[in-house]
């Protein structure tokens, strides 16, 4: 009896790489809709409007202290049914929805504390030298902050792509969704799931592998 089907493993890999693109197009979308979201957020924490800071606090505390699975059947299964624009939003879609505004809240979390960290004597000079708030902060402030937050904001997209395979629970087909149908099919679970988790921690080793390249870029060229 063999403990671990090796030749199951070595037949399975490539098809779940197949799939690959759409746990990478997933990610990198909800990514570019998260630091929208949490640049417009951290922005409006900062500005100091109570209505809108209350708002926003009550966003990330939602976000951060909910669990994402919870979030995705939530939104898909309950809130998106019930508003008629939305009823044909695609399972990828809601999922990519799902995480960039989950991510968000990171996010601005992150951008939050490294907008406080730059000194604000910039901000002084720069409305001393007539540019506005917004100004300010796109020209000066924002690129000093990026700077800083690029280590959490990293791990926050790795979060992401982890999160992502959570994705297949709405019907989304991707690496998970192939580990579990192939798992059901032959009954070789532990074979199927060692492919995921060492599909993730690569992808993680090469996230964490960027991160370091663009911490060490960054600091060279400040």
């Amino acid at each position: 009896m063999h403990i671990f089907d090796f030749e199951f493993v070595a037949n399975l890999i490539p098809i779940m790489i197949k799939y690959l693109g759409i746990t990478f197009k997933m990610s990198l979308l909800a990514l570019v809709l998260g630091i929208v979201v949490a640049m417009v957020i951290a922005l409006i924490v900062d500005s100091e409007i109570p209505a809108l800071k209350r708002l926003s606090k009550i966003y990330i505390s939602f976000f951060r202290g909910t669990p994402l699975v919870a979030q995705l059947f939530f939104i898909y299964f309950g809130l998106i049914k019930i508003i008629p624009s939305l009823k044909e939003l695609s399972a990828f879609n809601a999922a990519v929805i799902v995480l960039g505004l989950n991510s968000s809240a990171y996010f601005a979390e992150s951008l939050r504390g490294a907008i406080s960290s730059v000194d604000k004597g910039q901000a002084e000079a720069c409305y001393a030298f007539g540019m506005t708030y917004t100004q300010a902060m796109m020209r000066i402030i924002l690129p000093q902050a990026i700077r800083v937050a690029i280590p959490a904001m990293t791990n926050t997209f790795a979060d992401i792509i982890k999160g992502s395979s959570l994705a297949f629970t709405i019907g989304v087909t991707e690496i998970m969704a192939t580990a579990q149908s192939e798992a059901a099919a032959t009954y070789k679970y532990l074979e199927a799931f060692t492919c995921v988790v060492i599909i993730y921690w690569l992808i993680n080793l090469a996230v964490v592998y960027v991160q370091n390249k663009l911490e060490k870029k960054l600091s060279e060229a400040y």
